[in-house]
């Protein structure tokens, strides 16, 4: 049934996921929603150097709001950052250089941001589709370790500072390639088999979303979301995904059109209205499945996800500097 979730997964693409897909949709949209001041509150974006995520902290900077710019390359995350204060105005601006690939790192940095700083809002940008199979430093599938890990860890670690603010979120960036993948826990590092990077992109999404549900069960008191950005022309897209890039090229949302949804979920007072752990396209949340698509897993399978993801976290905290 693989080929009947792509094809429907693509025609569906072709008509909501496209610029014309989030114009249509915009059209409902209550500019109110996002015309707020979120001055005194503080936003954590993570891969916020380029593409939908840089777009996000931006607007976020405009309406007032202290953000945490966390990427992994310093030369063009302090340019981001020179952008963003340049643009805004907005002076209260951080940058943070960690890669998200590395689990030692985070811990280490989740520590040090639990002794300096409050933070509201965790938006889990941070995402990589490596078409050949690379192990980090750490012997990890590298997108395993950045897109599920990586996010795990981070948000595991910073829920305690989360927890100690009134209207806490955590928005993950996840997409809607994750239609076509059924949650697969007896390979999460894509070990076995021909390795097709864009699958086990869409493999590490769909687990983002179970991530995400699992989340919004167990802390009551943090609204949690998980979105798709729709098909925008970033760098990640143009890198990752050369032939898909020259195809559709014309049809691409901006990076800002990318991020809109992201920044509602951030700001607007509408998006913790909804239910705790939903799936968002264009601000409206949408099934996690495709009509007739055998992708629903059983309960255990997305426990011991969590049981797993746990183990390995524990294991690089046990071992990380400080």
């Amino acid at each position: 049934m693989s080929w009947y979730r792509n094809a429907v997964w693509f025609v569906k693409g072709l008509r909501e996921y496209t610029r014309s897909g989030y114009e249509s949709a915009s059209r409902h949209f209550n500019p109110a929603d996002v015309e707020v001041n979120v001055s005194g509150r503080s936003f954590l974006v993570t891969g916020a150097n380029s593409g939908i995520g840089k777009a996000a902290a931006k607007e976020i900077a405009r309406r007032g709001g202290t953000v945490h710019l966390v990427c992994r390359n310093k030369e063009r995350a302090e340019v981001a950052k020179g952008e963003i204060v340049t643009e805004t105005g907005n002076q209260n601006i951080f940058l943070h250089v960690v890669d998200i690939s590395n689990p030692k790192e985070i811990w280490k940095f989740a520590e040090k941001l639990k002794n300096e700083h409050k933070l509201n809002v965790l938006i889990n940008n941070a995402g990589c589709m490596v078409n050949n199979r690379e192990l980090t430093e750490d012997g990890l599938e590298k997108n395993f370790a950045t897109n599920t890990l990586g996010t795990y860890i981070l948000t595991t670690a910073l829920l305690p500072l989360l927890e100690k603010e009134a209207d806490a979120r955590v928005i993950t960036v996840s997409s809607g390639g994750m239609l076509v993948q059924k949650l697969n826990i007896s390979d999460l590092q894509s070990g076995n088999g021909t390795f097709d990077g864009t699958m086990v992109y869409a493999q590490n999404k769909r687990q983002q979303v179970v991530l995400t549900e699992q989340w919004a069960k167990a802390h009551r008191n943090i609204h949690f979301s998980v979105m798709h950005p729709g098909w925008a022309d970033t760098p990640a897209v143009r890198s990752s995904m050369p032939d898909f890039y020259q195809k559709m090229k014309n049809t691409l949302r901006t990076e800002a059109q990318g991020a809109d949804t992201i920044v509602w979920l951030a700001v607007s007072s509408e998006a913790i209205k909804l239910p705790s752990g939903l799936f968002f396209q264009d601000r409206q949340p949408v099934p996690t499945h495709l009509p007739l698509a055998s992708t629903h897993s059983p309960p255990e399978d997305e426990e011991k996800l969590m049981e797993v993801l746990e183990e390995f976290s524990q294991k690089f905290k046990s071992t990380s500097p400080g």
